[in-house]
């Protein structure tokens, strides 16, 4: 695949735009995923797609053929959701100024009472799981969902993100611990599960 994906940069850059959409075939469903795990919910995961493929053609011509497209799109793809989640943080921060008697989103969200079955149940515990995600900073949350949702190697996300393998697993390491901590107290409802 990897070979192909060369193949399709090179003959987008010569001037076939079908060879782009390959590349779109090929690739979207791992970005949508990647984009879901990072905003959490899948209007803000399309949005993120979409603004990546259109700057990875933008960008075409600076992709260094050494590299992975698919490690290249990951990156921009990431950046993309930094880029969404700032401006929604933006956004909220300045609603909640201008009304400041509302309760926060998260006061919101916490305050939905599960229902007792188990579908119930589950809703909540995905939801706790999105939210705990959301307290992560975006390079944590970035490596955390790279690694243990796309099963990317420690190289191949330091890649992606610009880190150092070391620095690459001390984000994997606080990203881990953090959702523990807030996690941790869900654990004994999630094993009562009938």
């Amino acid at each position: 695949m990897g070979g192909s994906d060369a193949a399709a940069v090179a003959e987008t850059l010569a001037g076939d735009e079908e060879a782009f959409a390959g590349l779109v075939e090929r690739h979207s469903r791992n970005l949508f995923r990647l984009a879901y795990r990072m905003t959490g919910n899948e209007h803000d995961a399309e949005e993120v797609v979409q603004e990546t493929f259109l700057r990875a053609y933008r960008r075409l011509d600076q992709f260094k053929a050494q590299a992975s497209v698919g490690t290249w799109l990951y990156s921009i793809a990431i950046n993309c959701a930094r880029d969404l989640l700032q401006q929604q943080k933006k956004h909220q921060e300045h609603r909640e100024l201008e009304s400041p008697e509302r309760p926060s989103a998260l006061e919101r969200e916490a305050a939905g009472e599960p229902l007792p079955d188990r579908l119930a149940l589950s809703a909540e515990l995905s939801r706790q799981v999105a939210l705990a995600l959301r307290r992560l900073t975006s390079k944590e949350r970035a490596a955390l969902v790279l690694r243990h949702f796309e099963g990317l190697s420690i190289e191949e996300i330091g890649r992606t993100l610009g880190l150092r393998p070391s620095a690459t697993k001390n984000s994997i390491f606080r990203a881990v611990r953090k959702l523990r901590r807030v996690l941790g107290p869900l654990a004994p409802l999630a094993r009562t599960t009938p």
